[in-house]
């Protein structure tokens, strides 16, 4: 499992100092998302429900790109672009946290060590009693990644998030509270300002938005012997590319993650043959092949092998 045929990091340093193919994405997705709730009264609320989650998705996928580096070389800047919190529920700083210790790809999948990983380690999946081991079946699915995978993501999330403050978590306090006084903004504009029913955000927006998201991470990872074959490959989706900022070509992004989004295309192009060695051939032939193989069907046993 070579990377020899894959450019180097330090071969990328001709980055300009400030990407601007990234500042002009931060531009049309902020600028889009205040458009979009200052004129939602004239537009049909299925279009707005589909700009919404798209926009809420989109601005998910600028959060990753800036978490990896982009678009400055001033990381309090890059930070500052992908705070405001238009999720609601995911404060930038835990996901920005976790996603850095989900990059160290040996442990890819693990339930104990890898924060992003879908799958459950022996004891806890016999702890979940019947109703919730059947729930996380179903989340195995596309279709239950799609409809029920966001609610049970978030609650998930927020329940271990509860806990920690519980416990005192200093840290974990000073999150939220910054974090709770930006939603406060964010809601001022949305419903004081612009008027946008609550309900609406709430589903059009964050639920939708979190759905496009799970469809990026449905098939991004499923457990193999070698790490290095846990990260699959998306190809042929050029509209879900662009909302995922290409991270649909996932095994790239995991052996170089410091690339930006905009030189991924040409660079998978260019090694696709030594990524498909890497990864072990683990390709999928767009979003619609994932559906056909997955739709009602699990993508893994979410029970981790190496917990037994």
């Amino acid at each position: 499992m070579s990377t020899d045929a894959l450019p180097q990091q330090s071969s990328l340093s001709a980055i300009a100092r400030v990407e601007w193919q990234t500042v002009a994405l931060t531009l049309v997705i902020y600028g889009g998302f205040l458009a979009l709730t200052w004129f939602w009264q004239s537009l049909p609320v299925a279009v707005v429900i589909g700009l919404g989650g798209w926009l809420i998705a989109w601005h998910g996928s600028l959060q990753h790109e800036v978490i990896h580096g982009h678009p400055t070389r001033n990381q309090h800047v890059n930070d500052a672009i992908g705070w405001p919190p238009l999720s609601l529920w995911l404060p930038y700083a835990i996901y920005r946290e976790g996603h850095l210790v989900h990059h160290r790809d040996e442990h890819l999948t693990d339930p104990i060590e890898d924060p992003e990983s879908s799958y459950f380690t022996r004891t806890a999946w016999e702890g979940m009693g019947k109703v919730g081991r059947k729930l996380a079946e179903w989340n195995t699915t596309l279709l239950g990644r799609l409809t029920l995978g966001p609610l049970v993501m978030i609650l998930s999330f927020l329940a271990q998030e509860a806990v920690l403050i519980a416990r005192g978590d200093c840290a974990r306090i000073r999150i939220w509270r910054a974090h709770a006084a930006g939603v406060a903004v964010v809601l001022v504009w949305i419903v004081a300002v612009c008027g946008l029913p609550l309900w609406l955000y709430l589903f059009g927006f964050v639920y939708v938005g979190a759905a496009l998201t799970r469809l990026r991470s449905y098939a991004e990872h499923r457990y193999a012997g070698h790490h290095d074959e846990r990260t699959a490959i998306v190809e042929g989706t050029p509209l879900f590319g662009l909302l995922f900022l290409y991270n649909n070509l996932h095994v790239l992004h995991h052996q170089r993650p410091g690339i930006p989004w905009y030189q991924i295309p040409g660079l998978y192009r260019r090694h696709r043959v030594a990524l498909l060695t890497i990864n072990g051939g683990l390709v999928y032939r767009g979003y619609l092949d994932v559906a056909r193989r997955f739709l009602l069907k699990p993508h893994d046993d979410p029970r981790h092998p190496q917990h037994p």
